[in-house]
């Protein structure tokens, strides 16, 4: 008796939890731009700018550049104390697509772990790699 109720159970269960779960609306709404903390509450825009400017003149390729052009930090920071609320929003906006681009090892990394679980793929399925 239990075996024949046992597989439409089964079913009816995953069709009510498939219809509750899975069908939840998804809830949309607007995010801030700029988090808001007690630090950066209290800092003006051309501040939170600047310290926006000074991350991505941390960066490693990017000091190398400036170095190659022969500026030194005391003339970057006169320069930047020097700029007005347009020039110091236009760089802060170039700073951004500094900050989200890599130095390109994390690509080269991603390729060649994908090479190898391709190897590894191909020796589990008795595979054999001929390179001429």
């Amino acid at each position: 008796m239990i075996r024949r109720f046992k597989m439409p159970f089964l079913a009816f269960f995953m069709a009510i939890y498939l219809s509750i779960f899975y069908t939840s609306p998804g809830i949309a709404g607007m995010v801030d731009s700029v988090i808001s903390t007690d630090k950066t509450s209290s800092l003006s825009l051309r501040d939170m700018e600047i310290e926006k400017i000074q991350r991505a003149l941390e960066n490693k390729i990017v000091q190398e550049k400036l170095r190659a052009f022969g500026l030194s930090e005391a003339e970057i920071k006169a320069k930047l104390s020097n700029l007005s609320d347009k020039e110091i929003h236009t760089l802060a906006n170039a700073s951004d697509k500094v900050l989200a681009g890599g130095d390109g090892i994390g690509f080269v990394i991603g390729v060649l772990v994908i090479i190898l679980l391709i190897i590894v793929i191909l020796k589990l399925l008795n595979k054999e790699i001929i390179i001429r």
